[in-house]
Formats: C-alpha cells, sequence, structure tokens
C-alpha cells in the first residue's frame, strides 16, 4: 500500500508543479488554447494519443471487447494505428494546420463558422461538441474509479472528485502547454505501463503459448449461431464475430478524425517537420499503447471468474481487467493506477480545455457577450472548465451504461456531425453550408433517436453508421444545394498556394 501511495504522490506533485510552470506561457487566448501555434512534433505526437487513449480503452473497451472477441479484438488496436493515427496525420496534419491558422480559427465550431461564413453553424457546433462531451468524460471516471477500488478500495466518489480537483487544477493554471507537456510524461508512462502489464499477466497464465492454448478451448457463446459451441475461436484471426467487430474498429478509429479534442492538436503543431516527426510518433505510440490494451484484453476469458458477474447473471464488462489485474504484485498494481491515471487525466484535460474554448469562443463571445476582452475569455474558460468538470461528475456519479456504450454515444454524436463536413472542407471547394447542417442533422438525431428507440442494437454500430451517413450524405447534398461566393471560398483556399523559403535541411526542391 505504501509503494501505491507513494507512486501517486509523486505523480500528483509532477502534474501540479507542470501546470505552475506553464502558466507563465497562458497570457492570452491563443497561449492558452493552442500553445501559440508553436508546440513540437514529441509532445503534439503525445498529446493526440494519449487525448485518444483512456481508461475507457484500458478498461472498458479491452474487457468488453477481448470478450467478445478473443484475440481478434487487437484488430481493434491496429485500426486505431493505422486509421485513427497515420492516416488521420496524413489525410488531415498539415491542411488543418495550414487553413485554420488561415482562417485564426482555435476550435472545431470556429472553424465551421468561417469557413463556410455562418456564425449560426458556428454556434449549433459549439452547442453539439459542449453537450456529447459530457458522457465521454463520465465514461473516464468510471473506467479509472473500478481499478482504484481494486488497488486502495477506495470509494467510487472518492475516486471521482480527486481525480477531477487534480485535472482542474493544472488545466485551469498552465492552459494547453500545461496539458501538452504532462500528456507527454503520461505517454511515457503508458508505454512502459502497459509492456509491463502483459507480460506479467501472460507470466501468469504460465507463459504467452500456454495462455494462447487455453484460450482456444474456450467454446464460443456468440450471438452468430453458426459458431455457436465451436472451440478455437476466441484465439483466431478474426474471432467469433468479425461483422460487429468491423463495426468497433471503424467507430473507434475514423471517429477520432471528427473529434474536437483529437484534431485541435493539429491546430498548435509548429511547422512541416513537426507533422512528418509527429505521424511517426503517434503511429507507434498507437500501436504500443492499443495495440497492447487490446491484445491484453483478448485473454479475459481466462478470467471467467463470480467477482465479474452480476447477481442476475449478467457479466460486468468493466470489471474484467480490474479482476486481471487484482492478481499482480504491488508495485505492478501501482504502476497500473499511474498508467490508467495517466490515460484518464490526459484525455480529460483535453475534453475540458476543448469544451470550455469552444462554449467561450463560439458561443458566448459575440453572440451572448459582446467585445469580450482577452483578459474576460481567459477568466471565462477557466470558469468554463470548472463547470465542466462538475457536470461531468455529476454524471459520472451514476452512469446510465456501461463505459463502452457511453463512449459511443459521445464519439457517434461528435463524429457523426462533425467529420465528414470538416475532411471534405479542407480539400473541396464545392461543400456547402446545407451539408453541414445535413451532418449535424444525421450525427445527432441518429445518436439520439437511437438512444431511446434502439433501432440499430449496439451504440457501437449506431456510431460506425452515423460517420459511414455523414460521408456519404455531405457531397450529395453538396451536390444539389446553392454554392458558397466563389470569391469567398478561393480567398480562402489561396492558404495552400502561398510561396514559403525552406532551407536544404528542409527540402531538396531548387
Amino acid at each position: 500500500m505504501a509503494i501505491k501511495i507513494l507512486l501517486l504522490v509523486v505523480f500528483f506533485a509532477v502534474m501540479i508543479g507542470v501546470g505552475i510552470y506553464a502558466r507563465k506561457s497562458t497570457s492570452n487566448v491563443n497561449d492558452f488554447v493552442l500553445g501559440g501555434r508553436g508546440v513540437g512534433p514529441w509532445l503534439t505526437a503525445f498529446a493526440y494519443g494519449t487525448s485518444y487513449f483512456s481508461s475507457v480503452v484500458f478498461v472498458g473497451y479491452a474487457g468488453q471487447f477481448g470478450w467478445k472477441y478473443g484475440l481478434a479484438s487487437t484488430w481493434i488496436g491496429i485500426g486505431n494505428a493505422v486509421i485513427g493515427s497515420l492516416l488521420a496525420w496524413l489525410v488531415l496534419g498539415r491542411r488543418t494546420r495550414v487553413m485554420t491558422q488561415k482562417l485564426d480559427a482555435k476550435t472545431m465550431p470556429e472553424y465551421f463558422g468561417k469557413r463556410f461564413d455562418s456564425k449560426a453553424l458556428r454556434v449549433a457546433g459549439s452547442v453539439i461538441a459542449f453537450v456529447f462531451l459530457v458522457p465521454y468524460t463520465a465514461s473516464i471516471y468510471n473506467g479509472l474509479s473500478r481499478l482504484f477500488g481494486m488497488a486502495f478500495n477506495i470509494d467510487y466518489k472518492i475516486c471521482i472528485i480527486v481525480m477531477a480537483l487534480l485535472t482542474g487544477v493544472y488545466v485551469i493554471v498552465g492552459g494547453y502547454m500545461a496539458t501538452a507537456w504532462n500528456d507527454f510524461i503520461q505517454g511515457i508512462i503508458m508505454l512502459i505501463g502497459i509492456c509491463a502489464v502483459i507480460v506479467a499477466v501472460l507470466n501468469g497464465q504460465g507463459g504467452f503459448l500456454n495462455a494462447v492454448k487455453n484460450l482456444s478451448l474456450v467454446p464460443a457463446d456468440n450471438a452468430v449461431p453458426a459458431l455457436d459451441g465451436a472451440s478455437g475461436l476466441y484465439a483466431s484471426f478474426f474471432g467469433p464475430d468479425p461483422v460487429n467487430l468491423v463495426g468497433v474498429v471503424i467507430l473507434t478509429s475514423l471517429g477520432t478524425w471528427g473529434l474536437p479534442q483529437m484534431v485541435h492538436k493539429f491546430y498548435a503543431i509548429k511547422d512541416e517537420k513537426a507533422v512528418k516527426t509527429g505521424t511517426i510518433v503517434s503511429t507507434f505510440f498507437a500501436i504500443v499503447v492499443a495495440g497492447g490494451c487490446y491484445f491484453l484484453g483478448g485473454f479475459a476469458r481466462l478470467f471467467d471468474v463470480p467477482a465479474i458477474y452480476n447477481e442476475d447473471g449478467s457479466i460486468v464488462f468493466d470489471a474484467i481487467v480490474p479482476q486481471m489485474l487484482s492478481t499482480l504484485p504491488d508495485l505492478l498494481i501501482g504502476i497500473v493506477i499511474v498508467l490508467v491515471l495517466s490515460a484518464s487525466m490526459s484525455t480529460l484535460s483535453s475534453l475540458v480545455m476543448t469544451s470550455s474554448s469552444t462554449l467561450t469562443l463560439d458561443f458566448l463571445k459575440d453572440v451572448i457577450v459582446k467585445n469580450m476582452t482577452e483578459k474576460t475569455q481567459l477568466v471565462v474558460m477557466r470558469v468554463l472548465i470548472a463547470m465542466f468538470i462538475v457536470l461531468s461528475v455529476v454524471l459520472a456519479l451514476n452512469p446510465p451504461t456501461f463505459i463502452a456504450q457511453l463512449m459511443g454515444i459521445s464519439w457517434g454524436a461528435l463524429a457523426g456531425a462533425f467529420l465528414a463536413p470538416f475532411m471534405y472542407s479542407l480539400y473541396s471547394k464545392k461543400i456547402t453550408k446545407a451539408a453541414v447542417w445535413a451532418s449535424y442533422i444525421i450525427g445527432v438525431g441518429l445518436t439520439v433517436s437511437n438512444l431511446f428507440l434502439k433501432f440499430i442494437a449496439s451504440p457501437i454500430n449506431a456510431g460506425a453508421i452515423t460517420m459511414i451517413a455523414g460521408l456519404i450524405i455531405v457531397p450529395i447534398v453538396s451536390f444539389i444545394t446553392p454554392k458558397m461566393n466563389k470569391d469567398y471560398v478561393d480567398n480562402i483556399f489561396l492558404c495552400y498556394e502561398e510561396k514559403v523559403t525552406v532551407k536544404k535541411t528542409r527540402s531538396l526542391e531548387d
């Protein structure tokens, strides 16, 4: 217990110290929200990765999907690395940085407002972002509290409140640079920790080969009738339910392309070299962390014990990973706690920063409060960070469903609304205001209606469908609706044509 407490105290002290140190670089709104658009590749890559993977992945997704799909759940981690990191950086990274600087956009709703010359799109986008980031935040608290309960036997409510307070302090004090530096430190902890945990858990099962052998003997109890009772499926290449597995890969991988807190990292990156280096580092980080989490979760069936069941016989998916870790030595449990705390606090800090800046810059400024000064904007953002944390804590104290479903609702609405119009509008001059509105309506409408009517059984699949629907609907609506003013759009796209001079170390062109 002393080891675990010591590790936590050191961790918290470093996080708060970084927040205080970064305070000097938050003198204006651009610094507080974007770090002055001068953040280097390693900090940006780790900020992207740590915002991507939290306790939702380590506890909720790894346990639930590892139980459902076995070792095939590793495909989710691979998809996260290739689609959610590598392709996201290649397709969105550079263009996002260039165009958002041209438009002087600090948030995704502000980008939509300026790119499509529409204050209404900006306000609606800010409301969507604020509302649907709350359930995602609640899911982060939920996953973390279960591990704390296993390690310290601490009440769930205390875990949530302590984590919220500590995250709030360093974000409110240090802004984006505090989150970026803390994300870098937390990312290193995550890389080391996940490797150590995998080795320890597999050794506890007699080694990797023995664990795979035992997993192959578990009969399938999946909903796919043709495969019921078959042995070896949980240790197979595609698992017992490859169709639904694809839905999870799409939601958790493609979804990052439309999440405000993820795309925001591209706004702040320093230069061309930083984009290239960040692409490599971010992809490596995702392979290790996401691949490692889902690979570990793939052995969930080997931990089929009474502790993971409710009284009615249903499985508590969020209890599977804590059960896998409960037999580890105290030092490793301490490392796991710090690992998941790192993942959770980094994601939480990104969420509260995004939500507060969006509500301040896109909803309150000029819409509710005219001529808001920079000083006032900073004060309001800090107050809203505190309010957002309180709101998410209230929801987390009585979460309505499993971690994975909470995240599916949030990601489905946000990525369903924002992904398609954001990506298309970086490349095409033909995207219209009506197409953006259509994407907003599809993303939010389909997610919310399915929450009550449940015409799509899984919120995960519903989220994936909203994203794909947006990618189809936006170009169709753009084709049949009035185009934007040609001169206005051409002027925006001139940012890609501007000539720059670089040294030979950066380019071989004459």
